[in-house]
């Protein structure tokens, strides 16, 4: 038994030695020292030994067992950190090599201009108020001095849903909402950005549906000076700091007395090119005083307050300000169009 042993031992300890892998390793651990293995088969034939010899041989059995796990223990380190190595050694990474570029998302050039308007304006005082797209036709035209049957309601041909529902035709209704919230008591000063609807040919300088900022502001003692230094600033900052402004007179239903602004042409500076229809002056937005009717309706005394009123599109601030030709261009999803516009 005890020759049987020591020969289990060579021959174990030869085959951990030969093995090149973990799996074929695993297989002589099984094979010698599992429980139908050999060394356990002679564990099993101890009882038929004497009590004086039992001891000797359980000793051996265990420095036989010993020595093999040892062995395969130290083997499986070995192949371990070959196998580690090998897997190194085939997936080499050159640490000099350039990293890949990582392609960022961009600013589309509209939310950029609505973006930098709103920074404009929140600098200035003002804040951002928010509405329905989806508007009473009391907020869209009664409450801003457009009564049912007003010839004027004809300028902003409806999306209708019901008589008295449909997509608003400018943000205007959210500053009669606002207005209305504050129950006569000035102050106001907002900005209102958001999408507006109209029923128009989609071509190259008109759309069904596009972006409007409007802004308003409602105090004691508001002036017509007020309005157009806000404008003169508002001018300067978006085109440039020599940009001239001129007011034309003009007609809208909430504004009393209204009037259209114009700025220098940024591009000829005022010589006159195709840009400016060779006047030399670019037409910007729509602006005036707050109609009196405009006031009453929301519940303010308008001898005791006045404001002023001014709305303009991004859309076409975005193309003077980055020479984009048509309209269309925004609303294309091409990738290729936002790419131009990266900011630094």
């Amino acid at each position: 038994m005890k020759d049987r042993l020591k020969e289990l031992q060579v021959e174990a300890i030869a085959k951990v030695e030969a093995v090149s892998d973990l799996k074929g390793l695993n297989d002589i651990r099984v094979e010698y020292l599992g429980k139908k293995g050999p060394i356990t088969e002679v564990l099993r034939g101890m009882g038929k030994l004497s009590a004086e010899e039992r001891p000797l041989m359980g000793a051996l059995v265990n420095e036989v067992r010993e020595s093999i796990t040892d062995k395969i223990t130290e083997k499986q380190v070995e192949l371990e950190k070959a196998e580690v190595e090998k897997k190194l050694a085939g997936e080499t990474i050159d640490v000099t090599l350039p990293g890949r570029p990582v392609k960022v998302g961009n600013h589309h050039p509209l939310t950029a201009v609505i973006e930098e308007i709103e920074d404009l304006f929140l600098g200035m005082g003002y804040t951002i108020a928010e509405g329905p797209e989806v508007e009473k036709d009391y907020y869209n035209f009664e409450a801003l001095n457009l009564p049912k049957g007003h010839p004027a309601r004809d300028m902003q041909d409806s999306f209708y849903i019901t008589e008295e529902i449909l997509l608003r035709t400018h943000t205007s209704p959210v500053q009669a909402r606002t207005m209305e919230k504050h129950q006569g008591k000035g102050p106001v000063k907002i900005i209102c950005p958001g999408k507006v609807y109209r029923r128009d040919n989609d071509d190259a300088t008109h759309s069904h549906q596009f972006m409007q900022i409007e802004g308003l502001v409602i105090d004691e003692n508001i002036r017509m000076s007020d309005l157009k230094g806000t404008l003169e600033v508002f001018a300067k900052k978006m085109f440039g700091e020599d940009r001239e402004i001129r007011l034309r007179p003009s007609f809208f239903p909430f504004t009393e007395p209204s009037v259209e602004m114009d700025i220098s042409c940024f591009i000829c500076s005022g010589k006159g090119c195709n840009v400016c229809k060779k006047t030399g002056w670019i037409e910007i937005l729509g602006a005036g005083m707050v109609h009196p009717n405009v006031l009453e309706m929301a519940g303010f005394d308008s001898k005791k307050y006045t404001g002023f009123a001014f709305g303009m599109g991004p859309e076409r601030i975005a193309m003077l300000k980055y020479g984009i030709d048509d309209i269309r261009h925004f609303y294309t999803n091409d990738i290729r169009f936002v790419n131009q516009f990266k900011r630094a």
